[in-house]
């Protein structure tokens, strides 16, 4: 009952129940739209409606596996392997979010609530879209590619190893097919103009008979230098690269912080510690960051705003142990 006269003042109810729980608890869409048809009702699952295993439980690995991604990450020869971040978690609840923010900017001019799902299956669906084109293109699942792109392969490509031999002590080069000059620029920094012109290396196509070739030339070049000077000085030729960059580079890293895209938070059982704040800026600056807050630290606030409830109601309720 609380939860219902909940329902009928709030604008978003979401819930990521195994499958079948809500409508155990009665909590159902049906039930609450019919309090609130205004509600914009949210639900994330494993997998949708319809599809064979829609009853089973999943988590972000199980996302990754079942809807594509672990499918074209990790050498090419070697097993599939997840890819580091949580996509199945954070890029479904991403999805999700940006879909329920349409959904309330819909309800401001029409007055009407929504019914949003998501499989998290389904939702990898979208961060492996380019390997569904090369599907599609070549009529073969896409491969892995290790380092490289499943798009395409145009050397050079890929992490090329730097002074220092660390685990991550690597530059990624990209050069673009769509720009051979990017090639030319290249063969400049590391000092090999006079393979400007060489028909073993003039075409991408070229490359990638001589691939061993090339990666070797520029690996030659990159082992002379730490991973930030060559990537400064790759750069700076007008050649797309990076460093790759533990987390711990990256904290230390006093830019992000001045920047706001690290963010100090006090937390009041953790303490004080930096985090990634909210990329997107806004006029010029990312939204201050926020600790989250404790299990049931604004229950109280939400049943006396919401529903109006005393201190003795929140209490009782409390003592029952309905609510934290």
């Amino acid at each position: 009952d609380l939860v219902k006269r909940l329902a009928r003042e709030a604008d978003v109810f979401a819930e990521n129940f195994a499958p079948g729980a809500i409508e155990r608890l009665g909590l159902g869409p049906d039930v609450i739209r019919a309090l609130n048809p205004a509600l914009i009702y949210a639900q994330v699952k494993g997998f949708g409606e319809g599809s064979p295993f829609e009853s089973n439980l999943a988590f972000d690995m199980i996302a990754q596996a079942c809807g594509g991604p672990m499918s074209v990450t990790g050498e090419m020869e070697g097993p599939p392997l997840k890819p580091g971040p949580t996509i199945g978690d954070t890029g479904t609840g991403m999805l999700m979010a940006v879909s329920i923010l349409g959904a309330l900017y819909r309800r401001a001019r029409t007055g009407t609530g929504e019914h949003l799902q998501v499989a998290m299956q389904d939702a990898m669906f979208q961060f492996v879209r380019g390997a569904f084109a090369t599907t599609t293109r070549t009529g073969r699942a896409a491969q892995r590619a290790g380092a490289g792109s499943v798009l395409a392969r145009n050397p050079p490509m890929g992490i090329y190893p730097c002074k220092g031999g660390g685990p991550n002590d690597y530059v990624y080069v990209y050069t673009s097919r769509a720009n051979p000059e990017h090639w030319r620029r290249l063969l400049g920094v590391i000092g090999r103009e006079e393979l400007i012109g060489d028909p073993r290396f003039e075409t991408s196509e070229a490359r990638l008979e001589n691939e061993a070739e090339v990666d070797a030339m520029v690996s030659a070049w990159t082992r002379q230098h730490d991973k930030v000077e060559a990537m400064r000085v790759i750069g700076a030729a007008g050649i797309p690269a990076g460093a790759v960059l533990d987390t711990g580079e990256l904290l230390a890293d006093e830019t992000f912080h001045r920047r706001g895209i690290l963010q100090t938070v006090r937390h009041p059982t953790v303490g004080e510690y930096a985090m990634p704040a909210w990329p997107v800026r806004f006029a010029g600056s990312p939204p201050p960051l926020k600790p989250a807050p404790l299990l049931g630290e604004h229950t109280a606030d939400v049943l006396r705003g919401w529903l109006g409830l005393d201190a003795d109601a929140v209490g009782a309720l409390r003592g029952g142990g309905v609510v934290g």
